[in-house]
């Protein structure tokens, strides 16, 4: 079987010559995008929260599974590559760009829970865990990637993903599933 994606968001393209032209390289890879499009597709009228917006490609992916009712909130701390994204992707009405320090958001966010929360950046998986995971609704879905080892992580990478991991497996309130595949993902449930 061939785990390659077969639909790719109409916007992919363009978002992925702007980030090679910008240099950009800590775009999620294909596989981790069809699998965020396929969680979102799965949330009519969801809310959701990705950590890391980036150039877009993420949030690309998740605009392409969600549906007319479904709104995206994307929080980036880094201005200029997140322009990418806002000239690509603004025109949708069901997104909303953050330009902050995610920590910070979260911290000072008192809004509804999402449904899905997707933590591509340090704040919401390796810093404010827990504030996120509160921002998980019952039945919703946490989801991390960039677990496995890569070269350009930080010396420390490995030993912040095992604390993560054990951190989340000790919790009582998510149901948690490794994926060694892709760069690595692990999905948790927040349990009813």
């Amino acid at each position: 079987m061939d785990d390659t994606p077969n639909q790719l968001p109409s916007a992919l393209p363009a978002l992925r010559t702007e980030a090679a032209d910008a240099g950009f390289t800590l775009s999620s890879e294909d596989r981790t995008g069809s699998f965020l499009a396929a969680l979102a597709a799965g949330r009519p009228g969801g809310r959701i929260l990705e950590l890391g917006t980036g150039v877009g490609e993420g949030a690309a992916w998740l605009l392409s599974g969600m549906d007319p009712a479904s709104r995206l909130t994307t929080v980036e701390l880094d201005a200029t590559v997140q322009a990418v994204a806002r000239k690509q992707l603004g025109a949708d009405p069901r997104v909303t760009f953050v330009s902050g320090d995610g920590g910070t958001w979260l911290e000072d966010f008192d809004g509804a829970p999402f449904d899905l929360v997707f933590a591509d950046t340090w704040p919401g998986k390796f810093t404010h865990l827990d504030r996120a995971l509160e921002l998980v609704a019952p039945g919703g879905t946490y989801l991390i990637d960039d677990l496995l080892p890569q070269p350009g992580r930080p010396k420390d990478h490995e030993a912040s993903v095992e604390r993560l991991l054990g951190e989340l497996d000790a919790r009582e309130d998510f149901r948690c599933v490794r994926l060694a595949w892709a760069s690595g993902l692990l999905m948790a449930v927040r349990t009813a």
